[in-house]
Protein backbone atom coordinates (compact mmCIF):
# COMPACT_ATOMS: atom_id res chain seq x y z
CA UNK A 1 0.00 0.00 0.00
CA UNK A 2 1.84 2.99 -1.07
CA UNK A 3 1.90 5.70 1.65
CA UNK A 4 0.62 9.46 1.43
CA UNK A 5 2.77 12.26 2.07
CA UNK A 6 1.42 13.07 5.28
CA UNK A 7 2.29 9.51 6.66
CA UNK A 8 4.61 8.76 9.37
CA UNK A 9 7.85 7.74 7.78
CA UNK A 10 8.70 3.77 7.75
CA UNK A 11 11.89 3.02 9.91
CA UNK A 12 13.48 -0.02 10.74
CA UNK A 13 12.84 -1.80 13.63
CA UNK A 14 16.23 -1.46 15.32
CA UNK A 15 17.03 -1.69 18.93
CA UNK A 16 16.58 2.44 19.44
CA UNK A 17 13.82 2.39 17.04
CA UNK A 18 12.05 -0.62 19.14
CA UNK A 19 12.80 1.65 22.66
CA UNK A 20 11.46 4.81 21.09
CA UNK A 21 8.16 2.98 20.44
CA UNK A 22 7.74 1.54 23.57
CA UNK A 23 7.95 4.96 25.31
CA UNK A 24 4.33 4.93 24.36
CA UNK A 25 3.15 1.71 26.26
CA UNK A 26 2.07 2.56 29.91
CA UNK A 27 3.50 0.12 31.93
CA UNK A 28 2.96 -1.47 35.60
CA UNK A 29 5.65 -0.55 37.77
CA UNK A 30 6.49 -3.66 39.68
CA UNK A 31 9.70 -4.73 42.11
CA UNK A 32 10.90 -8.24 42.38
CA UNK A 33 12.89 -9.93 45.08
CA UNK A 34 14.65 -13.01 45.34
CA UNK A 35 16.28 -14.10 48.64
CA UNK A 36 20.13 -14.70 48.72
CA UNK A 37 23.63 -13.32 50.81
CA UNK A 38 22.76 -10.74 50.08
CA UNK A 39 18.98 -10.48 49.11
CA UNK A 40 18.39 -9.02 45.94
CA UNK A 41 15.61 -6.51 44.13
CA UNK A 42 15.15 -4.50 40.96
CA UNK A 43 12.03 -2.71 39.43
CA UNK A 44 10.45 -4.30 36.47
CA UNK A 45 8.17 -3.12 33.90
CA UNK A 46 7.77 -6.51 32.47
CA UNK A 47 5.14 -8.13 34.62
CA UNK A 48 2.59 -9.69 32.90
CA UNK A 49 -0.11 -13.06 33.42
CA UNK A 50 0.87 -15.93 31.57
CA UNK A 51 -1.64 -18.36 32.25
CA UNK A 52 -4.44 -18.53 34.38
CA UNK A 53 -4.88 -22.77 34.41
CA UNK A 54 -2.54 -23.27 35.94
CA UNK A 55 -1.17 -19.56 37.16
CA UNK A 56 1.52 -18.08 35.85
CA UNK A 57 3.19 -14.91 35.22
CA UNK A 58 6.70 -13.65 33.95
CA UNK A 59 9.34 -11.07 34.06
CA UNK A 60 11.82 -10.02 32.42
CA UNK A 61 15.42 -9.45 33.66
CA UNK A 62 18.91 -7.88 31.81
CA UNK A 63 21.34 -10.57 32.03
CA UNK A 64 23.81 -7.95 32.84
CA UNK A 65 22.15 -6.61 36.00
CA UNK A 66 23.62 -7.55 39.53
CA UNK A 67 20.39 -9.15 40.27
CA UNK A 68 20.57 -11.88 37.64
CA UNK A 69 23.20 -14.22 39.33
CA UNK A 70 20.67 -14.37 42.09
CA UNK A 71 17.58 -15.24 40.86
CA UNK A 72 19.14 -17.28 38.13
CA UNK A 73 19.89 -19.56 41.02
CA UNK A 74 15.89 -18.85 42.79
CA UNK A 75 13.17 -20.92 43.37
CA UNK A 76 10.78 -18.45 44.69
CA UNK A 77 10.89 -14.24 43.93
CA UNK A 78 8.12 -12.06 45.23
CA UNK A 79 6.76 -9.84 42.52
CA UNK A 80 5.27 -6.41 44.46
CA UNK A 81 2.90 -3.75 42.64
CA UNK A 82 3.62 -0.38 43.74
CA UNK A 83 1.26 2.20 44.49
CA UNK A 84 1.46 5.19 42.58
CA UNK A 85 2.55 6.70 46.20
CA UNK A 86 5.68 4.87 45.75
CA UNK A 87 7.51 6.43 43.06
CA UNK A 88 10.63 6.83 45.60
CA UNK A 89 10.31 3.18 46.17
CA UNK A 90 11.03 2.18 42.80
CA UNK A 91 13.87 4.47 41.87
CA UNK A 92 15.34 3.08 45.01
CA UNK A 93 14.99 -0.86 43.39
CA UNK A 94 16.16 0.81 40.04
CA UNK A 95 19.29 2.46 41.15
CA UNK A 96 22.56 0.60 40.85
CA UNK A 97 25.32 0.74 43.86
CA UNK A 98 22.61 1.12 46.82
CA UNK A 99 21.16 -1.18 49.43
CA UNK A 100 17.81 -1.23 48.06
CA UNK A 101 16.63 -2.90 51.45
CA UNK A 102 17.86 -0.15 53.82
CA UNK A 103 15.49 2.32 55.28
CA UNK A 104 13.14 3.98 53.99
CA UNK A 105 12.19 0.40 52.62
CA UNK A 106 10.01 -1.14 54.49
CA UNK A 107 10.20 -4.80 54.27
CA UNK A 108 10.12 -8.23 56.09
CA UNK A 109 11.16 -11.79 55.74
CA UNK A 110 8.45 -14.23 54.24
CA UNK A 111 7.73 -17.96 53.29
CA UNK A 112 11.00 -19.26 51.99
CA UNK A 113 12.78 -16.64 52.92
CA UNK A 114 11.65 -14.12 50.18
CA UNK A 115 11.70 -10.29 50.88
CA UNK A 116 8.41 -9.00 50.75
CA UNK A 117 7.97 -5.25 51.20
CA UNK A 118 5.56 -3.30 52.87
CA UNK A 119 2.22 -1.74 52.10
CA UNK A 120 2.61 -2.12 47.74
CA UNK A 121 -0.86 -2.72 46.39
CA UNK A 122 -0.15 -6.45 46.28
CA UNK A 123 2.37 -8.79 46.34
CA UNK A 124 2.76 -12.47 45.14
CA UNK A 125 5.18 -15.61 46.28
CA UNK A 126 5.99 -17.59 43.32
CA UNK A 127 7.35 -20.87 42.47
CA UNK A 128 10.24 -20.30 39.42
CA UNK A 129 9.27 -22.61 36.63
CA UNK A 130 11.08 -21.73 33.87
CA UNK A 131 13.71 -19.18 32.71
CA UNK A 132 14.08 -18.65 28.85
CA UNK A 133 17.12 -16.91 27.87
CA UNK A 134 16.13 -14.36 24.82
CA UNK A 135 18.96 -11.76 23.65
CA UNK A 136 20.38 -9.94 26.50
CA UNK A 137 16.99 -10.65 28.48
CA UNK A 138 15.76 -13.84 30.49
CA UNK A 139 11.87 -14.54 30.54
CA UNK A 140 10.87 -15.93 33.96
CA UNK A 141 8.06 -17.54 34.55
CA UNK A 142 6.45 -18.42 37.99
CA UNK A 143 3.63 -19.80 39.55
CA UNK A 144 2.29 -18.07 42.55
CA UNK A 145 1.63 -19.27 45.64
CA UNK A 146 0.77 -16.79 47.93
CA UNK A 147 -0.95 -13.44 47.55
CA UNK A 148 -1.79 -10.17 49.32
CA UNK A 149 -3.57 -7.33 47.97
CA UNK A 150 -4.29 -4.17 49.36
CA UNK A 151 -8.37 -3.33 49.24
CA UNK A 152 -8.12 -0.19 47.27
CA UNK A 153 -5.84 2.02 45.67
CA UNK A 154 -4.40 3.20 42.42
CA UNK A 155 -1.12 1.77 40.37
CA UNK A 156 1.75 2.99 39.93
CA UNK A 157 2.61 3.20 36.07
CA UNK A 158 5.71 4.32 33.66
CA UNK A 159 5.28 6.05 30.63
CA UNK A 160 7.12 8.03 28.49
CA UNK A 161 10.36 7.77 30.85
CA UNK A 162 8.68 8.79 33.40
CA UNK A 163 6.33 7.71 36.57
CA UNK A 164 2.42 8.57 35.83
CA UNK A 165 -0.61 7.48 37.95
CA UNK A 166 -4.52 7.18 36.46
CA UNK A 167 -5.73 10.49 36.29
CA UNK A 168 -9.22 9.29 36.42
CA UNK A 169 -8.82 6.50 38.70
CA UNK A 170 -11.56 7.36 41.61
CA UNK A 171 -11.72 4.90 44.51
CA UNK A 172 -14.69 3.54 44.97
CA UNK A 173 -16.92 4.97 47.00
CA UNK A 174 -17.56 4.08 50.68
CA UNK A 175 -20.16 1.07 51.85
CA UNK A 176 -22.99 2.48 53.53
CA UNK A 177 -23.92 0.53 56.35
CA UNK A 178 -27.82 -0.71 56.23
Amino acid sequence: MPQSADSPTLVDADAQALRGLLRHQASTVTVVTASGDPAVGFTATSFTSVSLDPPVVSFCLDLRSSSWPTVSRSRHVGVHLLGHHQQDLARTFATSGVDRFAAPTRWRVGPEGVPLIEDTLAWLLCRVVERVTVGDHAIVLAEPELLQQAVVGSPLLYHRGRYAGLAEYLEPPARRAA
